[in-house]
């Protein structure tokens, strides 16, 4: 069935006309007319017969009128539930993120977000991978990324300044006796990442030893820690641990940008807004350890 056809269906019934109709509709006397024959013609039967004082219903109008009325009570109430879901702060929002940012930068945040929202809950999805927006299979992400590709509602915080970090000992103790761009000391590699490769080439260490191939980030911060060598990092990382330090004479990369995206369809939706401003918030609050000097 057209359910378009029913609203207008019920505007004449309750006015006696055409014309009543679409005023109580909003809409145009031959936008109801053809409304009203599109759904006799559904129904293989007539509605209304025209009289002296307008459209009166015939036996079939009148059989159909009370079904009519119940279902659209029944979707005045689907309506109503769905937009009163929608004012309130509850129900579940899927937020995906990489495992480095949610465990040592979100965690805390999103705790704090849960005590404030009890009746929301959060679905966090983490990977390195970028899940799909579009796709339908995040509804919130953040990502750090050179440029978004995806249809989404999209706020842009601030550059992710990318590094070379290595523990303080590591370069108090090995880099005076380092020789020619490097050499004598290790770098804790990707693997076969091409850009990352000539991130590594174009620094001043470019003869320095790929030692270790990780392809986990997060071992690679704590590898550095412990002193096994050099690696590229997030700028915010010695905030967190503050043992790293940049290597004196490397450059930041601040190519990428951090974002939050939002389904477009989420825009109206108070649970999903309220934890992207607050996300939004949180995360420009740790603006200068994102970007660095």
């Amino acid at each position: 069935m057209d359910w378009k056809s029913l609203p207008a269906f019920l505007a004449v019934a309750r006015t006696g006309s055409l014309r009543a109709g679409a005023e109580q509709m909003d809409g145009t006397h031959a936008t109801v007319r053809r409304q009203i024959e599109g759904l006799e013609a559904q129904l293989g039967t007539t509605l209304f017969r025209r009289a002296a004082g307008g459209l009166t219903l015939t036996a079939a109008g009148r059989r159909f009128l009370p079904q009519a009325l119940e279902a659209e009570t029944a979707l005045l109430k689907g309506f109503n539930a769905i937009k009163g879901l929608d004012r309130e702060a509850s129900g579940r929002i899927r937020l995906s993120a990489d495992p480095l940012t949610a465990h040592y930068l979100l965690a805390p945040v999103l705790a704090d977000f849960a005590s404030l929202y009890p009746e929301i809950e959060i679905e966090l999805k983490l990977s390195y991978m970028i899940d799909s927006i579009e796709k339908d299979e995040t509804d919130i992400s953040i990502r750090h990324v050179l440029e978004v590709e995806e249809d989404a509602v999209g706020r842009k915080l601030f550059p992710l300044s990318i590094g070379v970090f290595a523990s303080r000992s590591y370069i108090d103790t090995e880099l005076p006796k380092a020789g020619s761009k490097g050499t004598g000391l290790n770098w804790i590699g990707y693997g076969e990442a091409p850009e990352l490769k000539k991130m590594i080439a174009d620094t001043p260490f470019s003869n320095a030893r790929i030692r270790h191939t990780v392809a986990d980030p997060e071992m690679h911060l704590h590898l550095a820690r412990a002193g096994a060598g050099m690696t590229l990092l997030a700028n915010w990382a010695p905030s967190v641990f503050p043992e790293l330090q940049r290597v004196p004479g490397t450059q930041l990369d601040r190519r990428r940008s951090t974002w939050i995206l939002l389904h477009g369809g989420l825009r109206r939706v108070r649970r999903a807004r309220l934890l992207v401003d607050y996300l939004y918030a949180s995360l420009l609050e740790r603006r200068a350890d994102f970007i660095g000097q």
